[in-house]
């Protein structure tokens, strides 16, 4: 296991209102229980996109939408999303599936879903694919990028910067995907958002998934792994805690989370100093069949149910206010800048 990089948490003592960001993971619709393919490249959940973005932009938000290469090249993504894009109601970013990015040279597998596992060469070259075909089919370089299932190198950052990447998405604090294919391990990586180099040029910006509950001051941090990784996994004692609610998990998303548990997720996180959150979903859940989580139409009226009650609770009950990844990059650097090779929009 590769040791944890020395990260630089920002102080956000001086940020006195909740800022919320959110994160579509716009992709294509496959079996989430089947192999990947390389032939899944259906990109038909765009069309329920215009459902969850008019909710967004009438609470004020502008959702970064980070598009896969299936997405980033189909002529439907590029109708619904351009008018967006042109009112500077929504962000565009990246993100990256292998299985379904050229160059087409890794056997298809768990282990090479994950971008992080992939040789370093190969990677950026996905990666150079990738970025290419959102600029040429949106006319704006994506700055904004995460890694397919959370398959973040950290160490890899200097590849992200050279192509004009300034923020990115991918890590999913508490979690480890090692058992899951081969993937990254997250903890004692921070739940807020941190720097790794001193010149504070790159923003990283974690999932709102943390632990919280009476045992937070125990177990937050480096400490979680006795408890959701090895004996205390095997144990399930995470199942224990959560049921007493001594301790528990839970991601801020609508997707397979109740209302309560996003609102009760927030509120604690807010009472412990917490200032940045991030809403996280799927391109697909906006259509019917389109993942696990709306499987039905009536599940997709209860996600999108979820989704409006959370944000009047954020934005009422707790004053917060909307923000988005760039915006929050040059507040915490004002001097942060695009890399000056790259053609802007």
């Amino acid at each position: 296991m590769a040791p944890l990089p020395a990260t630089r948490p920002i102080r956000l003592t001086d940020i006195d209102r909740p800022l919320l960001h959110v994160v579509v993971d716009t992709e294509e619709e496959f079996d989430w229980s089947a192999p990947f393919a390389r032939s899944n490249t259906a990109v038909s959940g765009i069309s329920g996109l215009h459902l969850g973005h008019s909710l967004f932009r009438r609470h004020g938000i502008a959702p970064a939408y980070l598009l896969d290469y299936p997405v980033a090249s189909d002529q439907r993504a590029i109708d619904a999303l351009g008018p967006w894009l042109e009112e500077g109601s929504c962000l565009i970013g990246a993100q990256l599936h292998p299985w379904v990015t050229p160059p087409f040279e890794e056997v298809v597998c768990p282990l090479n879903s994950y971008a992080s596992n992939l040789a370093p060469d190969l990677e950026r070259r996905k990666l150079q694919a990738l970025t290419a075909v959102i600029a040429d089919n949106f006319n704006v370089h994506p700055r904004i990028y995460k890694a397919g299932r959370f398959g973040l190198d950290v160490r890899r950052e200097p590849t992200l910067r050279a192509l004009g990447y300034l923020v990115d998405t991918s890590v999913m604090p508490y979690r480890s995907y090692a058992g899951l294919g081969g993937g990254p391990d997250f903890f004692g990586y921070p739940d807020q958002p941190f720097w790794l180099n001193p010149d504070r040029g790159f923003l990283y910006l974690p999932s709102t998934h943390s632990v919280f509950g009476p045992l937070r001051p125990l177990f937050a941090g480096r400490a979680a792994p006795l408890i959701y990784r090895g004996l205390g996994l095997r144990l399930r004692v995470p199942g224990l805690l959560a049921r007493t609610g001594l301790l528990e998990r839970i991601s801020l998303s609508p997707e397979g989370v109740s209302l309560e548990d996003m609102c009760r997720l927030t509120a604690a996180l807010h009472r412990a100093g917490h200032r940045v959150f991030a809403l996280s979903l799927h391109s697909s859940s906006f259509v019917p069949g389109g993942s696990p989580y709306t499987r039905s139409l009536e599940d997709l009226r209860q996600m999108l149910d979820r989704i409006e009650r959370f944000l009047d609770f954020f934005f009422g009950k707790l004053g917060g206010q909307a923000t988005t990844a760039i915006e929050l990059l040059h507040r915490f650097n004002p001097h942060a800048a695009p890399h000056p090779a790259l053609h802007e929009a």
